[in-house]
């Protein structure tokens, strides 16, 4: 059964607090940071054999604080992975974590992990359902349809996040778990500021569907000094396995 054991909000550090830090990747993703954070600290086990869909430079590898058998990471940026840790119990695959084959090759986990990637998927149900096939234990991070719900409220577009609700619905068929939706706020010195964070922290997923005169009129008249972010955070067991 599903159990859902809070509501989270955060303000985060005005950007400029960061404004000293050379311009990287690392600089425009604030806000995956504090995510992964929160969902390895909610992992109460060990788990010794982990799997990272969307593994990306190594944050979730960075912060397991035990001992561990062997870590997996996927991840399609070959940019990013050639950030990764590399040791002799680290496997880094540069493929689709949603490729069937490739999850049944890899055999079993004792545990999933996913922070800020999932919600790309093309899939999710089919996701979820090889994912609880091959492991005991989930931890997920997912970006839900409340981040950036001003642009789109002034824009009229929908959002093409997925709703805390579809997957909860999605989630409850193949695992137990309990969940979290937290909500975030990162503040701006101004509005092309934002817009600049939006298009280099990976948040967007590159997808663009804004005219560059729909962009212009959005960077003049958004009226908060902020943008919001709605992250649904669940732990749980697989009922497959």
């Amino acid at each position: 059964m599903t159990k859902k054991t809070g509501f989270h909000k955060e303000t985060l550090p005005h950007t400029s607090e960061f404004s000293r830090r050379a311009k990287s990747y690392s600089e425009y993703n604030i806000v995956q940071r504090k995510v992964v954070q929160k969902l390895i600290s909610g992992i109460e086990s060990k788990p010794q054999k982990i799997l990272d869909l969307g593994c990306g430079s190594g944050a979730v590898y960075h912060l397991i604080d035990w001992e561990i058998e062997h870590f997996t990471g996927i991840d399609k940026a070959d940019q990013m992975c050639a950030l990764h840790p590399k040791k002799s119990h680290i496997t880094l695959l540069h493929e689709d974590f949603e490729n069937e084959a490739l999850l049944k090759q890899l055999g079993s986990f004792d545990m999933v992990i996913s922070s800020s990637a999932l919600q790309w998927a093309s899939n999710l149900d089919k996701l979820f359902a090889n994912i609880a096939s091959m492991t005991d234990e989930i931890a997920f991070a997912i970006f839900c349809n409340g981040t950036f719900q001003t642009i789109y409220e002034i824009t009229e577009m929908e959002s093409f996040l997925p709703s805390h609700e579809i997957l909860t619905q999605n989630l409850q068929k193949y695992f137990t778990f309990h969940s979290e939706l937290a909500q975030y706020r990162l503040e701006f010195p101004d509005n092309l500021s934002k817009f600049r964070y939006i298009k280099k922290s990976g948040v967007s997923g590159g997808k663009r569907k804004l005219n560059i005169q729909q962009t212009k009129k959005l960077i003049q008249t958004y009226p908060l000094n902020y943008l919001e972010f709605e992250v649904m955070f669940c732990w749980g067991k697989s009922k497959l396995t």
